[in-house]
């Protein structure tokens, strides 16, 4: 797999991708930095990776998928899950790193994909 971070996100209420849920990656650290927002698209990913291998650095990231919002957008509305962040480590700039979310307006579950 090339150096890159991507995600997808799959909205298991319908058994299909979360278009259209609005998604920040942010670099931690002492001053926590916001790299990128993107919209998910048909296919509940994103048109580009969020760091492609120019851009990709090791260390702290976190993913903060915009759950309540995205759920609201399609009369679900729940006020249990609000922003679902993923905290993870880059600790091979020359790897790929795919982070997916399947979710629920009540829970959700992640793991490293390929």
């Amino acid at each position: 797999m090339p150096a890159k971070l991507s995600t997808h996100v799959l909205d298991l209420t319908i058994g299909r991708p979360a278009a259209g849920m609005k998604i920040e990656l942010w670099r931690r650290g002492e001053t926590p930095q916001r790299i990128a927002t993107v919209i998910t698209n048909s296919d509940g990913r994103t048109d580009a990776p969020l760091l492609d291998a120019t851009q990709m650095a090791t260390g702290d990231y976190e993913l903060v998928f915009h759950v309540r919002a995205y759920f609201a957008g399609r009369s679900m509305e729940s006020k249990f899950l609000d922003e679902v962040p993923i905290r993870f480590a880059i600790d091979d700039a020359t790897a790929g790193y795919h982070v997916p979310l399947l979710v629920t307006p009540w829970a959700y579950s992640t793991y490293r994909g390929s």
